[in-house]
């Protein structure tokens, strides 16, 4: 899935990558693939940690970042700064921003312009995306 002329930090065959998560994490992480709303393991999860690219450990979103979007994703109002690239994604009639790990180039999900906090963003990711640590 590496974007074009595009060189990330962590590299890895997609041979590499299949073998390490897996072929359903592989399916949304470097397939682009979307898991079934209210299906993931953080949907509703609220625990105080960061979550990390699961599939280079990239921090990418802190706890009191996280809330209740109630779209069958775990929602986000904010990135950490810099560890996620932002791409406009053309695909299924739409025109959306998709998001991916900025050190791997793997695919998160998207965001969008209508959170309901001061941000006023929400980042749809998908769980099999993520991996949470707690505090």
């Amino acid at each position: 899935m590496k974007k074009e002329n595009k060189t990330y930090r962590i590299q890895k065959s997609e041979e590499e990558w299949l073998e390490e998560l897996g072929p359903e994490r592989y399916h949304v992480l470097r397939g682009k693939g979307t898991e079934r709303p209210f299906t993931g393991e953080y949907n509703m999860h609220f625990e105080k940690g960061e979550y990390h690219c699961a599939a280079c450990n990239a921090k990418l979103f802190d706890s009191n970042t996280k809330f209740d979007a109630h779209c069958g994703w775990p929602s986000f109002d904010k990135a950490i700064p810099g560890t996620i690239e932002y791409i406009q994604d053309t695909s299924h009639g739409m025109i959306r921003t998709e998001v991916c790990c900025a050190a791997c180039g793997s695919h998160l999900g998207h965001v969008f312009n209508d959170g309901p906090t001061e941000t006023g963003m929400r980042y749809c990711i998908n769980s099999l995306a993520i991996d949470f640590e707690s505090e």
